[in-house]
C-alpha cells in the first residue's frame, strides 16, 4: 500500500507494508490505529518514504513531572484498551523511588501515587520498568546499524554515537506509537547521509576525570547546538566518559550523535567521519576554553553546600564502586544530602559487592527510579532547606540553577564527596 502526501516541494510517497497498513486501518486495535496515524503524520511532516523496523524502545515521559495528568490519562486509557509494544521497551527515570516503600526520602504522596498508575500502565502493555537513564547498562542495548526509538537525551546519543544504533530524539507521543507498532519513519539519524559530522573540535589538553569529559561536552554543545561534533584529540574513553560527555552535550545544546576519532564506530578515521566533506565549522578546546566552561558550570560563590547529587546520568557499579571507596570509614556531616542515583539492577549488584552498606553506613542514600532532575524535587528542597548543590555531573549543573533555583558547585567525584563529609566546598 502506498499513501500519498503533498509537499511544497511536491509529491512524497509514504510507502506501508501489510501489517502497518492494517494497523492505520484499525485492524489491530484502537492503540495502534492511534499509534500509527501519528507516525504516519510524523513521516509527512518530515517527508519520510518509508517505515523502518525498530528493535527495541525507550520511553521518555516515564516520570509523572513529565507527563502530568493527561499523559499518565493518556498512557493509562491505551493499556485499557489492550494496548501491547511490539518491541523490546524499557521506561526511563520516574518521579520517586518505587523501590523505597516507605518512602524515606518524602517524595509528595500524590506524585507517588500517580506514579504507581502510569508505571503500572506502561507495565500492562509490556513496559520493563527499568526507570533509568542508562538502559544499555541494565538489558536494552542494541547493536551497531540496529533501528531503535529512544527518548531521554542522554540515552539517545549514547545509543547514536557509542552503539552506532540509529534513532531520532524520540518524545513520549512518538516513543509510545513506536512501541505499539514496532516501527517509525525513515527520516533524520535513522538515514546514513544525516550522520556525518559536521563540527570538528580539536581537543589540546588533557582529560583526566569523567567531570573533564562533561565540561568538554558542556562546551562544544553551546557551539553545535543540534550539530554532529566530530572530537580529534581524545587518546582513551570509557563507557563512563562516554556517557558523560554525551549527556553534557545534549543537555547545553540539542546534539544527538558526536564522533570520536579512533574510538566511537562511525568514525575509525577523521574522514570517515566527515564522510570525506570538510567541517563547517573548526573549535579548538584547550586550557581557556575548560577553564571559561567550569566557571559557567559553577555558579555560586558561596562555599556552603546543602546536597551532594551523584549519577546524572544514572552511575555504573564502577562509578558506585569509587564512590564508596572515597567514603569508607568517613561519615557525611550531619545536614548534608548525599544522593547517589543509579538503576534498580545496578544497586543489587552493589548491595552484593558491599558498596551501598559502605556509603549508608557513611550517612549516603543510594537513590533508584528517578534523580534531581526528574522528581519533584520543590516540596523536598523547602522541607529540607536545600539551596546549594555539589555535583560532578555537567548535565545537572546545567539544569539545576533554572530548573530547580539551586546554587551549584560542579566539580570532580572526589571533590564532591570531600564537600559532603565537610559541608564546604573547597
Amino acid at each position: 500500500m502506498c499513501i500519498k502526501y503533498e509537499f511544497n516541494k511536491g509529491a512524497i510517497i509514504l510507502r506501508l507494508n501489510e501489517e502497518q497498513k492494517a494497523m492505520l486501518e484499525g485492524k489491530r486495535g484502537a492503540p495502534k490505529k492511534k499509534a500509527m496515524e501519528i507516525l504516519t503524520k510524523l513521516g509527512e511532516i518530515y517527508g519520510a518514504e518509508e517505515m523502518v523496523p525498530v528493535t527495541s524502545v525507550h520511553m521518555p515521559g516515564s516520570s509523572v513531572v513529565v507527563a502530568g495528568h493527561a499523559g499518565t490519562k493518556f498512557v493509562e486509557d491505551m493499556a485499557a484498551q489492550k494496548g501491547k509494544f511490539l518491541p523490546f521497551t524499557t521506561l526511563n527515570t520516574g518521579a520517586c523511588d518505587l523501590s523505597d516503600e516507605k518512602n524515606t526520602i518524602g517524595f509528595p504522596e500524590a506524585k507517588v501515587e500517580m506514579q504507581k498508575r502510569l508505571t503500572t500502565a506502561y507495565e500492562k502493555m509490556g513496559g520493563c520498568p527499568l526507570h533509568s537513564c542508562v538502559p544499555y547498562l541494565a538489558g536494552n542495548l542494541p547493536r551497531q546499524g540496529e533501528h531503535v526509538a529512544w527518548g531521554e537525551s542522554s540515552a539517545i546519543i549514547f545509543a547514536n554515537s557509542v552503539l552506532g544504533a540509529y534513532t531520532n530524539r524520540e518524545g513520549g507521543p512518538t516513543a509510545l506509537a513506536a512501541a505499539l507498532t514496532g516501527c517509525v519513519p525513515a527520516y533524520g539519524l535513522h538515514l546514513k547521509e544525516n550522520r556525518r559530522g559536521q563540527v570538528l573540535v580539536n581537543v589540546h589538553v588533557p582529560l583526566d576525570d569523567i567531570n573533564e569529559f562533561g565540561t568538554l561536552g558542556y562546551f562544544a554543545g553551546q557551539i553545535c547546538e543540534d550539530r554532529i561534533p566530530v572530537f580529534a584529540g581524545i587518546k582513551q574513553a570509557g563507557i563512563d566518559e562516554l556517557k558523560m560527555l554525551g549527556a553534557a552535550l545534549a543537555s547545553s545544546g540539542a546534539v544527538a550523535l558526536y564522533h570520536i576519532v579512533g574510538i566511537t564506530p562511525e568514525a575509525p578515521t577523521l574522514e570517515a567521519a566527515f564522510n570525506g566533506l570538510r567541517p563547517q565549522t573548526v573549535l579548538e578546546y584547550g586550557k581557556a576554553q575548560r577553564d571559561e566552561a567550569y566557571a559557567k558550570l559553577n555558579r555560586t560563590g558561596e562555599d556552603e553546600i546543602q546536597m551532594v547529587a551523584l549519577g546524572c546520568p544514572h552511575a555504573s557499579i564502577r562509578e558506585i564502586a569509587e564512590i564508596a571507596e572515597l567514603l569508607s570509614g568517613r561519615r557525611v556531616k550531619r545536614g548534608i544530602q548525599l544522593w547517589v542515583m543509579t538503576a534498580l539492577p545496578i544497586k543489587t549488584m552493589a548491595e552484593r559487592m558491599g558498596y551501598v552498606k559502605t556509603i549508608q553506613e557513611a550517612g549516603g542514600r543510594i537513590v533508584c527510579d528517578t534523580c534531581v532532575i526528574l522528581g519533584p524535587m520543590k516540596e523536598i528542597m523547602e522541607r529540607n532547606g536545600l539551596r546549594s548543590l555539589a555535583t560532578n555531573s555537567a548535565k545537572l549543573a546545567h539544569y539545576a540553577p533554572g530548573q530547580w533555583d539551586l546554587k551549584v558547585h560542579y566539580g570532580p567525584v572526589r571533590t564532591c564527596i570531600e564537600a559532603a563529609v565537610n559541608g564546604r566546598w573547597n
